[in-house]
């Protein structure tokens, strides 16, 4: 029973550490490349990459000689040296071309999707991929390898959305398919207008103009008529109805909030919007929460849980999991945000990192 104890003890330990906290990376000013990992700053490279992507789990990079590496719990791996032209990171996943050839870094592990491959798509826990050996779209989640389809027309964005853990898409028998949860499901049999993703969501104007929202397993007619507009986020959509109403669907009900069609942005957890009365607001898992008396025309990055701008006040105002944050009023060289972790220089030789309340 101890060693039981104990063994799950260890197991929360460890899940606890690695999806405590995402990553952050820059380069200072000799040129070195820094990564921000669980409060502390460590340097994993003396020389400029040619290329680098933010993972919230892992950060793969192209180093000055073109070698492949990632960095991953703690440590940098190399991959490969002078193979790699392209790669992609999301929260979980890390996907990578050498040549022609697909491969998924998950969890620490490397492995090969296909000897050929044209295209792919790749969100944070799934990549759908067209396999050139087999000729066939084929999905990589949770470890496994499945087929989903032979042919996809178009083979675009127009007809495919891969977002998160979701793939919505119009089949080559024009029927609406939707892959969830490793299952591919029959959701119309008809070919659907127009659709977006989101993680657990697909929002969409199917064969009769009717709205309706999927929504993890569940399908919601939301109105007979299509919206002028509507984005879908993570567990959330945003529409403005035809007959003008702007309203959220969160936590599988509508909620409106007003007669009136605004600028709005959804990306991940965050709907920023701008209100009647020119202001900016931000619906979060629910609540709504005032952020400016004017909306930023320029500069509003949203990513995950949080949002940040710089205010006409000349402050760095970061929106983060319901909370708000001056981070900062000082003249800043750039700055960005990566997931929930902000980076940022001022002048040429002060870089820091802020993530929940703290400098670093």
């Amino acid at each position: 029973m101890q060693r039981i104890l104990l063994c799950m003890l260890l197991l929360i330990t460890l899940t606890t550490r690695v999806a405590a906290q995402p990553l952050a990376s820059f380069v200072n000013l000799q040129n070195e490349l820094m990564v921000w990992d669980r409060g502390m700053i460590h340097k994993i490279d003396f020389l400029l990459p040619t290329s680098i992507k933010i993972g919230r789990t892992a950060i793969p990079f192209l180093d000055n000689s073109r070698t492949f590496k990632i960095f991953y719990g703690g440590s940098v791996r190399q991959i490969n040296a002078g193979f790699t032209n392209a790669f992609v990171a999301t929260d979980n996943l890390v996907a990578y071309l050498n040549q022609k050839s697909l491969f998924v870094f998950d969890k620490g592990v490397s492995k090969n999707l296909t000897g050929i491959c044209d295209q792919y798509f790749v969100s944070d826990s799934l990549i759908l991929f067209l396999d050139g050996l087999k000729s066939e779209y084929r999905v990589y989640y949770n470890g496994q390898v499945t087929g989903v389809e032979s042919f996809i027309p178009d083979s675009t964005l127009a007809s495919i959305n891969v977002s998160d853990n979701i793939i919505a898409y119009n089949n080559f028998a024009n029927q609406f398919r939707i892959f969830f949860h490793g299952m591919k499901i029959a959701q119309e049999d008809y070919p659907v207008s127009s659709f977006d993703a989101g993680r657990n969501t697909v929002a969409y104007v199917d064969v009769d103009r009717k709205f309706k929202i999927f929504h993890n397993g569940k399908t919601f007619p939301i109105d007979n008529f299509p919206p002028s507009t509507y984005h879908v986020g993570d567990n959330v959509v945003a529409f403005v109805t035809s007959d003008g109403y702007f309203k959220i669907f969160y936590d599988d009900s509508v909620r409106t909030l007003g007669f009136f069609n605004p600028t709005f942005q959804v990306s991940d957890n965050i709907v920023a919007f701008r209100d009647p009365n020119g202001g900016l607001r931000v619906f979060y898992k629910g609540d709504i929460t005032d952020m400016e008396n004017y909306y930023p025309a320029t500069g509003l990055m949203i990513q995950y849980n949080s949002l940040a701008y710089v205010n006409t006040s000349n402050t760095l105002r970061l929106f983060s999991e319901g909370e708000v944050y001056d981070v900062t009023n000082a003249d800043l060289t750039n700055w960005q945000l990566n997931y929930d972790v902000i980076t940022y220089q001022i002048g040429q030789g002060i870089f820091k990192v802020f993530y929940k309340g703290t400098d670093y």
